[in-house]
């Protein structure tokens, strides 16, 4: 009997033991996870995060500077290229009819300094024919031999052989250029000039480089200037990230950010914050909201932030186009 009754105690105290046990485990465990939340809550207070964030890029609408119809096309969609690369051609036909008639005007110009310096030395045998004469008729005149119309009429010969010379004078081209004949050569220089940049703009080339894409040009189609043909889009993306207003006070230039895109959930990219805009996106939008009504309700402003990648990225591991959704994650505080 005693020893059953050791045996109950012996027992009874080993369950105290094992409920003592469990509950400093339940303390502990506690303990551990408020203090894993504690250190998590202060080191998530040093990033600021957001998922309304996409990546950008510069999108080259290419368009013809001169109309006509396309003869060739060089290009397909999503191919990508080099900058100066031939991407299309319009028929020059045309445009070499307007250079070589733009050419000839210029060379007639040239061509007539032989006249011009011709009618020149003319102009000045006739202003020495013309002051003889008055001189003549001046004496006849002061005589009594000739009438005043005649002594007049030979001045008015002087004068207009006068008028004659200085226009055959500026008809002829000058070392200061400051005639009448430097200036029409200088427009048809000008001209031919022009004509030569349209003779070349049928050629349409790469503004730089790029990959093509919504590409709307084929062969025999007639394009206008400044009609669309493809956009290019260049390698260089970064990131536009709109935060609260509430987060962004203590976001800098240069910090550091922590860059996930949705596409590659296994990779964090590094990047940096480049610049804070400096109006909210519905302040800069075409329609700006006006709350000087009766009826305005708070709502929190989104302020879009440039985000720029760091690291170098592999187009051929990492295809991140503009358009993809990510997720910023900024360190405001060390």
């Amino acid at each position: 009997m005693a020893e059953e009754n050791k045996t109950e105690a012996i027992e009874a105290d080993e369950k105290k033991q094992g409920v003592k046990k469990k509950r400093y485990l339940v303390i502990l465990i506690s303990v551990v996870a408020t203090l894993c939340a504690a250190l998590y809550l202060m080191y998530s207070m040093k990033f600021e995060s957001t998922d309304d964030a996409y990546v950008e890029s510069h999108m080259v609408r290419v368009a013809p500077k001169v109309s006509g119809q396309i003869v060739e096309v060089y290009i397909n969609d999503n191919q990508k290229i080099k900058e100066g690369d031939l991407v299309a051609k319009i028929d020059d036909t045309d445009y070499k009819v307007k250079l070589a008639q733009a050419d000839a005007n210029y060379q007639r110009a040239l061509f007539n300094q032989n006249v011009a310096k011709a009618n020149y030395n003319a102009s000045q045998s006739e202003i020495q024919l013309a002051k003889t004469d008055l001189e003549r008729y001046k004496k006849l005149y002061e005589a009594g031999a000739v009438s005043k119309q005649v002594y007049d009429s030979a001045q008015t010969k002087l004068d207009n052989v006068m008028a004659k010379h200085t226009s055959a004078e500026q008809a002829i081209f000058s070392k200061e250029e400051n005639k009448v004949a430097d200036a029409d050569l200088k427009a048809l220089k000008a001209l031919r000039d022009q004509a030569e940049l349209n003779l070349s703009y049928t050629k349409i080339k790469a503004p730089q480089d790029g990959t093509v894409t919504n590409k709307n040009v084929e062969k025999g189609a007639y394009v206008q200037v400044g009609q669309s043909l493809f956009v290019l889009v260049p390698q260089e993306v970064w990131v536009v990230a709109n935060f609260k207003e509430s987060q962004v006070g203590h976001m800098r230039s240069g910090q550091e950010v922590e860059i996930k895109v949705d596409a590659y959930k296994d990779k964090v990219f590094k990047g940096k914050v480049d610049s804070i805009q400096r109006a909210s996106g519905a302040k800069s939008s075409l329609f700006p909201p006006e709350n000087a009504v009766g009826s305005f309700v708070k709502i929190v402003q989104r302020i879009p932030v440039k985000i720029v990648f760091t690291e170098k990225i592999d187009p051929e591991v990492y295809n991140i186009v503009s358009g993809m959704s990510v997720v910023p994650k900024v360190r405001v505080r060390k």
